[in-house]
């Protein structure tokens, strides 16, 4: 495999008033995780976090002026390094001029989860957390952890997309720019019957127990792996063999299968993937206050200039939904990636993808305002 496909599957699989936490006096290095803690985060369903984590990662400084902040919101099971394909000298973000905040999903492992609260609150009993949840929890590090009140630009793959059109639509002067790629602003119906079979097959494992196991339900989770691959990339990147590019000489269909089957994501906790998959599937800005349920009318009301980048071949966010999308969002630039590599082109799966995804996202976050 290629250090860039390594890269993204390690991410893919990975990974009342609040009282705030007081940060650290120096600087973090660059990529090192922090932690930002909340006393009694109250959810949209109305349940309540008694002491919610939010983990997250900053590179490079913020400016005296403090407008070059951009926030990078993780997608699926990732932790805070799943932009590192967007992020260094001659890339897109260098930390030289921008101060980068990636932060990581509830339910991850790292961040507030079903695996790492303690009862009553444990496991299956961990309330579902939403887009907006998450949402407001970054709102509240940046404004009252990080002092940070505006974005340049709020950057997101996947569920980090989902993240940066919620923000477009609940907060529509935060950030000047968004940028999504291989994601919606609603997980359409479809979408959602997938979410629903691979936790089916989460749960149909006897070890599972409803979520109260005390061994890893593996034959579920490895299942699962074997489901996701099969909607992770285009039917031709199978067909052409690209799993070879990188992989070992000698390497077999079976063999590359298998890395799917048993080692999709290396000591995930089953609840917390099917807590990530219930977020997404609940993923929809027309559900935000004051829309009324109606998408179109909630992604009419952005403001900032959206580069929306669907993959070509993306199976979990089709095209088709993008440029169904794109026709009600006033200021977007619609720039498709062309590529055999499905869901995973938004992510930079490959260097040709990474090419282009540097060069158009440099380009948007360097034009002018519209």
């Amino acid at each position: 495999m290629t250090p860039s496909i390594r890269v993204l599957l390690a991410c893919l699989l990975v990974a009342a008033a609040p009282s705030i936490v007081a940060g650290p006096t120096q600087p973090a290095e660059d990529g090192a995780s922090e932690t930002f803690d909340i006393e009694r985060f109250t959810l949209e369903n109305g349940a309540t976090l008694p002491s919610a984590h939010l983990r997250y990662a900053t590179y490079g400084t913020l400016n005296r002026a403090r407008d070059n902040a951009i926030l990078l919101p993780s997608h699926y099971m990732a932790d805070s390094h799943g932009y590192e394909w967007l992020i260094g000298p001659g890339k897109a973000l260098d930390p030289a001029r921008y101060f980068l905040i990636a932060t990581e999903l509830f339910g991850n492992g790292h961040s507030s989860s079903p695996s790492n609260t303690p009862e009553p609150l444990h496991g299956p009993r961990f309330p579902v957390t939403t887009i907006r949840d998450n949402v407001e929890a970054t709102r509240r590090l940046l404004t009252e952890h990080l002092g940070i009140t505006h974005l340049r630009a709020i950057i997101g793959f996947s569920m980090g997309g989902q993240q940066a059109f919620q923000w477009a639509v609940s907060h529509p002067r935060f950030a000047d720019r968004i940028v999504v790629t291989s994601a919606t602003a609603k997980t359409w119906p479809h979408g959602i019957v997938r979410l629903e079979g691979q936790i089916a097959v989460i749960e149909a494992d006897p070890a599972f127990k409803g979520g109260d196991y005390t061994v890893a339900p593996e034959r579920g989770i490895d299942t699962f792996g074997l489901v996701w691959a099969a909607w992770l990339f285009s039917q031709q990147w199978w067909r052409d063999e690209l799993w070879r590019e990188g992989a070992p000489a000698g390497t077999t269909f079976e063999q590359a299968l298998d890395r799917f089957r048993h080692n999709f994501i290396p000591g995930a906790d089953a609840n917390d993937l099917i807590l990530q998959m219930r977020t997404w599937e609940r993923h929809d800005v027309g559900t935000t206050p004051g829309f009324g349920g109606d998408v179109r009318r909630a992604l009419h009301a952005i403001e900032a200039p959206l580069l929306y980048m669907p993959s070509t071949t993306d199976l979990y966010f089709p095209l088709s939904d993008a440029e169904y999308e794109a026709q009600f969002i006033p200021h977007v630039l619609l720039r498709p990636i062309v590529s055999l590599w499905g869901h995973t082109a938004g992510a930079a799966s490959n260097a040709a993808d990474g090419k282009f995804l540097n060069q158009t996202i440099a380009e948007f976050l360097d034009a002018a305002p519209p």
